[in-house]
């Protein structure tokens, strides 16, 4: 069967194996899954570093462009509350992290007597900087592997690119909550995912890093779900009971679980 191509020992011998990995329960039906979607930041990749050099490259245009700003932006935590007053002021823009990001900027130039028009070029700067991403060692082996059989699909409540990330041609589509209108864990976002793929909600797997967001909502959808847990002691007690899924320690992992006989 073609699972057991997915994991054969060869391949596996090209993907890194997580220390920390753990015997879990598996609650996965195996011969109902036509297709796969992915989450993409902290489960393809880590997002903290994108993140921290992305604000790095804003903060340095805006005291350069911006000169206003600099008083502003003199405390360490000025962008994250620039970007929560943007959230509490633009609810209908909180499915679009872009579109939020671009309105908290504008707010910063305004208040620091800066041309709101600059606030674009600042974002673009951001931007740029958020879509360099360094993959987990596994994941390009994984996808390669995976994408020869089943129908791949990004589901994401975030503004990565897939194509940007360079892992483009893995995937059938990528849907976000902006071009959604709707975020996980609502399960009209994995029921879109499936319908890109081709399938039924029933038939698709999903795989991400959040245990709300991606493994209950997957879940409540009527997908099935694997839950990809890199660090073992981020995992609270409560989120290991009541939700029928599988836990993974990475995506080798998860084709180790698939290529295991049906049972």
């Amino acid at each position: 069967m073609w699972f057991a191509e997915c994991g054969n020992t060869n391949s596996r011998q090209n993907m890194a194996t997580p220390a920390h990995r753990t015997t879990a329960p598996t609650f996965m039906q195996k011969n109902r899954i036509r297709a796969i979607s992915f989450d993409l930041d902290d489960t393809l990749w880590p997002f903290r570093p994108c993140l921290i050099r992305a604000e790095a490259a804003l903060l340095s245009w805006l005291r350069t462009h911006a000169p206003g700003t600099r008083e502003l932006l003199a405390e360490p935590a000025a962008l994250m509350t620039y970007r929560a007053k943007a959230h509490a002021d633009f609810p209908a823009l909180r499915t679009d992290l872009s579109a939020l990001r671009l309105a908290s900027i504008r707010t910063l130039l305004e208040a620091g007597q800066e041309d709101p028009t600059l606030a674009q070029q600042a974002f673009d700067v951001f931007f740029e900087q958020r879509q360099r991403v360094e993959l987990y060692p596994e994941v390009l082996e994984a996808l390669t592997q995976l994408s020869q059989r089943l129908p791949l699909v990004a589901l994401s409540n975030g503004n990565a690119c897939v194509h940007k990330a360079g892992i483009g041609q893995f995937f059938k589509g990528a849907l976000s909550a902006a071009t959604l209108g709707i975020a996980k864990p609502q399960a009209e976002a994995f029921h879109a995912a499936a319908a890109l793929a081709g399938v039924q909600p029933a038939e698709l797997l999903h795989v991400g890093d959040d245990w709300h967001l991606d493994v209950i909502g997957a879940v409540g959808a009527g997908a099935q779900a694997a839950w990809v847990v890199r660090e073992e002691e981020a995992v609270t007690a409560d989120e290991q009971a009541g939700t029928l899924h599988t836990k993974v320690g990475d995506l080798a992992h998860l084709c180790e679980v698939l290529a295991h006989e049906r049972g």
